[in-house]
């Protein structure tokens, strides 16, 4: 585990900054690389994605404060300082989730704003959502962070006692959850990229996209350790967390988008509106 590649004087590369860093990287690449065929524009995939860049922060970072309120009770600037309290560089607490569905809404203004279908535009991005998640886990695992429960099975993995997994089970093989969902999501991201290189109904591969990470998302969830703050409901048998609910809530809708996709034709190229194509 190397939560922090190296440092020099005060600054130090976080292996998680580094993640993010490629996973939004190698995600606005494959966006634009995929405007273009689909009339979109690669000007237009760059402006969106820095507008999704920007706001998906923001909102996992919202969900991650909305969620844990008791952090910052005596120290209520770190919710947004850059510089917390105890002197640390960056913002630590994220939601994923909370990103992805503040991705969504990203989209959807701008769709308007440029007079195109939503889901026209969804569809371009989703690749590139499963691929940042993927490369994003990585961050997650090198960190230390988003671990699972205890295990016996043979590929459980021991995390050092100065991190945050190590110290809630220390000498303990655990589950690593992080690996799970990056492995699922580069199959999932290799799949959609396969899947589109016919025409479909808009729509349909943003569904393909909710149901799968939606249905996946909530098993990991049953493998990973929580901490009571994202625990809604719990006995002996059954927990449920705030991440189940919204990935129950994201395979709902895939299913909805999926159906009405069957009633379409295969999609055209997004016609030029408002300079949409244009770039």
């Amino acid at each position: 585990m190397y939560p922090v590649l190296f440092t020099i004087g005060p600054f130090s590369l976080h292996t998680y900054g580094l993640a993010m860093a490629l996973a939004f990287g190698l995600g606005i690449w494959v966006a634009m690389k995929r405007a273009e065929p689909h009339g979109f524009g690669a000007k237009n995939a760059l402006d969106l994605s820095i507008y999704i860049l920007i706001f998906s922060l923001v909102g996992a970072r919202f969900t991650y404060v909305v969620t844990h309120m008791d952090e910052f009770t005596d120290h209520p600037l770190d919710m947004i300082s850059p510089i917390q309290h105890n002197g640390q560089i960056g913002i630590a607490g994220l939601v994923l989730l909370g990103g992805v569905a503040a991705a969504f809404l990203t989209v959807y203004v701008f769709a308007r704003r440029k007079q195109t279908p939503f889901f026209a535009i969804t569809d371009i991005f989703i690749p590139s959502t499963a691929l940042g998640i993927a490369i994003g886990r990585l961050g997650c695992f090198f960190n230390g962070c988003c671990f699972g429960e205890p295990t016996h099975l043979p590929w459980g993995m021991k995390f050092p006692k100065d991190s945050l997994a190590g110290s809630i089970f220390p000498d303990t093989f655990i589950q690593p959850t992080q690996l799970y969902e990056t492995t699922a999501m580069l199959i999932l991201f290799a799949f959609l990229l396969l899947y589109d290189k016919k025409r479909h109904p808009t729509g349909r591969v943003t569904g393909i996209f909710l149901i799968a990470y939606g249905a996946w998302r909530y098993f990991n969830e049953s493998l990973r350790w929580y901490e009571h703050e994202m625990i809604l409901w719990q006995t002996d048998a059954i927990r449920l967390t705030f991440s189940q609910v919204l990935s129950a809530a994201m395979v709902l809708c895939g299913i909805v988008l999926m159906v009405a996709s069957f009633r379409k034709k295969a999609e055209k190229p997004i016609p030029s509106k408002a300079g949409v194509g244009a770039g």
